[in-house]
């Protein structure tokens, strides 16, 4: 990591082509019961008295339908167009149709929304993928844009701490490639910098699945008085 490798763009670009392979390939690739990040964003959600959530890089939509069935009104984006279809026929089959709203989008770019539109925002390591640092931080402004104030956001990522930290292809900015997959792992001095703008709430660290994986849970909030604009705007 003395000399780190520089970043191909073209080479992040193949990554929504292997995803929507992945996921036209695996049905129900991460099962079918939410995640732990999920209920306990669902939890913080309700004492808030969210109804309108934005889920950036859905994938298949397991924690979709945990907020749907939660009562919220979901709106979930990736840029996996088979993986959003798994989405609308599951909400329908379980009758939540009407609280589930797919949207192909690609996180790199503006989000498809006008400002203002969501009580609170939530990302299952969507921001770990592989995205750079100035396209996090355009993200996190896009966030923020179109969270009302006092708006939350949710986010996981896998950390430094990580046994895959260091491992595979160096794709530069603190990505690391293996198997076919590119993920960003964080320090908090990332998950700080990507606060700007918002009060941050609370930066846990915690672990998931038999490697175990190792993340960061970061919780923020648009304050109250915020306007729509990224940070330093109005």
């Amino acid at each position: 990591m003395d000399n780190p490798a520089a970043v191909d763009p073209a080479v992040l670009d193949a990554q929504a082509a292997h995803w929507a392979r992945t996921f036209a390939a695996h049905a129900d690739m991460f099962g079918r019961e939410a995640s732990e990040p999920a209920r306990a964003a669902l939890e913080r959600c309700r004492s808030q008295g969210v109804g309108e959530l934005l889920e950036l890089g859905a994938g298949q939509g397991r924690d979709t339908l945990f907020f749907a069935a939660g009562g919220l009104q979901v709106t979930a984006l990736d840029y996996a167009e088979s993986a959003l279809a798994e989405i609308g026929t599951a909400a329908e089959a379980a009758g939540l149709g009407d609280r589930v709203h797919p949207v192909a989008g690609d996180a790199r770019r503006p989000l498809p929304f006008p400002d203002e539109s969501f009580d609170a925002a939530y990302a299952h390591m969507l921001f770990c993928m592989a995205l750079t640092t100035p396209e996090l931080e355009r993200l996190a402004g896009e966030v923020r844009r179109v969270l009302r104030p006092g708006g939350l956001l949710v986010y996981t990522v896998r950390t430094h701490d990580d046994p895959h930290y260091g491992a595979g292809i160096d794709r530069g900015d603190d990505m690391w490639e293996m198997g076919g997959f590119i993920v960003h792992y964080f320090d908090r001095a990332l998950a700080e910098r990507l606060a700007a703008g918002f009060e941050l709430l609370e930066l846990a660290e915690f672990e998931e699945g038999p490697l175990p994986r190792r993340l960061f849970r970061v919780t923020q909030r648009k304050p109250a008085g915020a306007g729509s604009g990224r940070p330093g705007g109005t």
